[in-house]
């Protein structure tokens, strides 16, 4: 056996164990509505209603039965920009998308109740905070471009509660609000964090008071070291700015910690939510924002979220079509104390969301969005997946494991078993009768090293 069959029987060891932390919920290859006659399905497309090429899934969340997807009217033929498939419909792996809260919200007079949603959070008080970007055609020559806005239903009712305007001052030329955090302990004194990634800032906006205010701060920017991006062998630039944002619960003074950062950024930074919930304790208190510490080279993050029971900080890693970890209790953010739950080069190509329900259940989306947006996507393969897992799986024998270790040789046991099964896979490859001394030893060597990574988180 070569040095390079080495390997490859290294390889395929290291991502057997990386990769079985989440399981594959939903694919498909073109996105589908669940319109309500064959008929009107054609006459959409007919018309330009529904070009199926231009719909792409950007954001998930969960609600009971119920997986919402957002589709960004970044270019025309997209029928609807909110929608969900029913989690019970455990026969159908590619379902049709169906629009949310219903047909009407995404048609009829302009502008419509619902326009370009990037992102969704659900909170405990089972209300849907729909951050509408409020571009259509972002990605044409002549874009339609209307107020970006928060839009709330009760999922009790499915009823429109609250659609607010984020006001014009606040709203720059540049502007793209696409990702949204929220800080719920008090269903009444409820806040959201909107973050600007075209034109670095951050809003936030008091449920209570119905009103909302901006705050800039140069940790928002982009990184310009950072901007360059390499995913399926497209290379691209993007000077996009904060992004990413996971809360945690209260902490003991009654306000929460936002932790975020710019996409175009290796950098973590963290501030209290008490310097946000008042624009002039923000202005006046630069210092209250931290810089955490760098996930390292080529670790540019869009999405990120914060499961609040374990403290675990989710984040994806574009550039590596991989998702990650830190434990927040962790005094230091460190290479080593980060955890790799996923990573792979099809499957996970450009993680786009990532959430966690109330049920402890993990969810990440991948879309290949450079491939759509520079290139063009195959509709004869897979483009768009849904993962899933418990939280607890999802992190478990990584950096960011928060269960009792058990004992060692358990895990040699079980770690053995993988190997076994493994090698029968590829078995059919190697000439085992050619196998030299040295060969042997590398293997060996890999195989240890394998189980090290497995057992030590790193």
């Amino acid at each position: 056996m070569g040095g390079a069959q080495v390997l490859i029987l290294l390889y395929f060891v290291y991502t057997a164990t990386c990769n079985e932390q989440l399981k594959i919920r939903f694919q498909w290859k073109e996105l589908d509505y669940d319109f309500t006659t064959p008929a009107l399905r054609q006459q959409a497309i007919d018309t330009g209603n529904f070009i199926p090429k231009n719909n792409i899934p950007m954001g998930l969340e969960i609600f009971q039965d119920k997986l919402f997807i957002t589709v960004p009217r970044w270019r025309q033929g997209v029928p609807a920009s909110l929608n969900y498939v029913d989690l019970k419909d455990t026969n159908n792996t590619s379902p049709k998308l169906k629009p949310y809260p219903s047909w009407a919200a995404h048609s009829g007079s302009k502008p419509t109740e619902i326009i370009s949603p990037f992102r969704t959070r659900i909170d405990r008080c089972s209300r849907l905070w729909v951050l509408d970007n409020g571009k259509i055609g972002s990605l044409e020559s002549v874009p339609t471009i209307y107020p970006p806005s928060i839009i709330v239903y009760d999922l009790t009712s499915d009823n429109l509660i609250r659609k607010y305007e984020i006001p014009q001052n606040q709203v720059k030329q540049d502007s793209g609000f696409a990702n949204i955090a929220i800080e719920d302990s008090d269903c009444q004194k409820t806040y959201a964090y909107l973050g600007d990634v075209g034109k670095a800032g951050l809003v936030v906006y008091s449920w209570e008071k119905n009103e909302s205010w901006r705050i800039s701060h140069h940790f928002f920017y982009p990184d310009p070291l950072a901007c360059e991006y390499n995913v399926k062998g497209l290379t691209f630039n993007w000077t996009d700015a904060i992004f990413g944002m996971g809360i945690s619960g209260p902490n003991p003074d009654g306000f929460s910690t936002l932790y975020f950062h710019p996409m175009s950024s290796y950098y973590e930074f963290k501030v209290s939510t008490e310097y946000l919930r008042n624009e002039s304790v923000a202005e006046t208190n630069f210092e209250a924002f931290q810089n955490l510490g760098t996930r390292g080279p080529n670790s540019q993050s869009s999405a990120s979220f914060l499961d609040q029971k374990t403290g675990v900080l989710f984040y994806s890693l574009v550039n590596l079509n991989a998702v990650a970890c830190w434990k927040t209790s962790n005094k230091e953010y460190l290479m080593k104390n980060q955890g790799r739950i996923y990573m792979d080069d099809e499957t996970m190509v450009y993680p786009t969301d990532i959430k966690v329900d109330y049920n402890d259940n993990l969810w990440v989306l991948s879309n290949k969005l450079p491939v759509w947006m520079y290139s063009n996507l195959n509709p004869d393969e897979v483009n768009f997946r849904v993962f899933s897992a418990p939280v607890i799986n999802a992190i478990s024998h990584t950096a960011c494991d928060v269960t009792a270790r058990s004992d060692i040789l358990q895990k040699f046991d079980k770690f053995g078993n993988k190997v076994k099964n493994i090698t029968k896979n590829i078995a059919s490859v190697f000439n085992s009768s050619a196998i030299s001394s040295s060969s042997t030893s590398l293997i060996v060597i890999a195989i240890v090293a394998s189980f090290i990574a497995y057992v030590v988180p790193n």
